[in-house]
């Protein structure tokens, strides 16, 4: 799938938005709201498969505060000169209360850019017994996702759990075998012991995948390194959403779920889950087109003029054409500066982290796992980031 990024809009583009003004017919010439010039985006695809079963409450619990930094990892990364635009898809499998005729397997989402949706579904998940079929998972990601298909694309599976690889009806080895001849790394994570990861074939998994064999206490507490820069990204979030133009009958629930997720974040704070958030935030991979006029505007095919009046937020359709024009203007600035302070401190706050996190002897979790390994393979696709 082609997916097309937007640079941040200056200020010269601002200034270029042009909305038609609304006069009785004959009906006026209209100009078109669109980038003028744009740059097709690399793209990053990452499916993340947790097994949901009793046993892994631990493992839902980092995924819930984790999904933002794993994110994060590609604000710094380049791929011939330009940022990556990374797509989540979610998968659940071993759960009893799931449909046994599809091996107790759910897709949550499909690869998207919401990650506020994505978020409010880790955060809905809850565990119970059943079985695992890591073979039919692997092989439901591949059959279903739209993997785009070109060989300069990071594709990979990330696939969690404790029970051994080789339960269930479908050939956990054909399945990654399938994976990787379709440019698809596969990745296994086992929540357990090395020994027993091995034992139950987790790393067979990786091995014919072109995959990491990765191992993580899964009940293991997640520990935030706090940084003098904490208190103020989070303060800057408030400011940040004061910039959203909800427009569209989509708009209240999209922008409830925002702030949703804010909560939810807030609630796991100790996690960093709050802190990471705000930083995805001030992302390129942070996107809204569907509900935010300031998002919307970024698309190169995207013409203000189709929006109707109904669609507006209140406090726009009392406004004149130039009104409007000068309040776009003004939330896409305010944006725009609010994000470059948020990343500008997140790099400050990096550096400090790097410092303590040497004296830090804690295991991995599932967070540091995929990090080390996304970027690994990551690189051998032409990503690299910044020193």
């Amino acid at each position: 799938m082609k997916t097309k990024h937007i640079l941040a809009p200056t200020a010269a583009f601002a200034a270029s938005l042009a909305i038609a003004k609304e006069t009785q017919p004959p009906a006026p010439v209209v100009e078109t709201v669109k980038v003028e010039t744009t740059v097709e985006a690399p793209l990053v695809q990452i499916a993340v498969l947790l097994d949901t079963s009793g046993s892994m409450g631990g493992l839902i619990e980092q995924a819930k505060t984790q999904l933002w930094k794993l994110v994060n990892e590609f604000i710094t990364a380049k791929q011939d000169g330009r940022t990556p635009v990374v797509q989540v898809a979610l998968y659940e499998y071993g759960k009893s209360s799931l449909r046994s005729e599809e091996h107790w397997i759910r897709q949550i989402q499909p690869l998207t850019r919401d990650l506020d949706k994505v978020s409010e579904d880790l955060f809905a998940l809850t565990t119970n017994g059943g079985d695992e079929y890591c073979g039919a998972v692997i092989q439901r990601a591949m059959k279903d996702l739209a993997w785009d298909p070109s060989p300069k694309v990071y594709k990979a599976i990330f696939i969690a759990g404790n029970e051994p690889f080789t339960q269930g009806p479908v050939d956990p080895k054909k399945s990654c075998k399938d994976a990787i001849a379709k440019g698809v790394i596969v990745n296994t994570i086992h929540c357990g012991s090395e020994s027993q990861g091995i034992a139950g074939h987790w790393n067979d998994g990786a091995l014919l995948a072109d995959g990491k064999y990765l191992i993580i206490d899964q009940n293991q507490a997640i520990v935030h390194i706090d940084a003098p820069q904490d208190e103020e990204i989070v303060k800057l979030n408030e400011e940040l959403n004061k910039t959203y133009i909800n427009y569209g009958a989509a708009a209240p629930a999209a922008k409830a779920r925002q702030i949703a997720q804010d909560g939810n974040a807030a609630a796991k704070a100790e996690s960093g889950a709050q802190v990471q958030r705000v930083i995805s935030k001030a992302s390129a991979n942070y996107s809204n087109t569907a509900w935010d006029l300031v998002d919307a505007c970024k698309q190169k095919d995207f013409d203000i003029t189709t929006v109707k009046e109904a669609d507006l937020p209140e406090e726009m359709k009392k406004m004149s054409a130039d009104e409007r024009k000068a309040y776009i203007t003004k939330k896409t600035t305010e944006r725009d500066e609010i994000q470059k302070k948020v990343l500008a401190l997140n790099k400050e706050r990096e550096a400090y982290v790097a410092t303590k996190r040497k004296e830090s002897a804690q295991g991995d979790t599932l967070d540091t796992a995929m990090a080390r390994a996304l970027r690994t393979q990551a690189e051998k696709k032409g990503i690299a980031w910044e020193k």
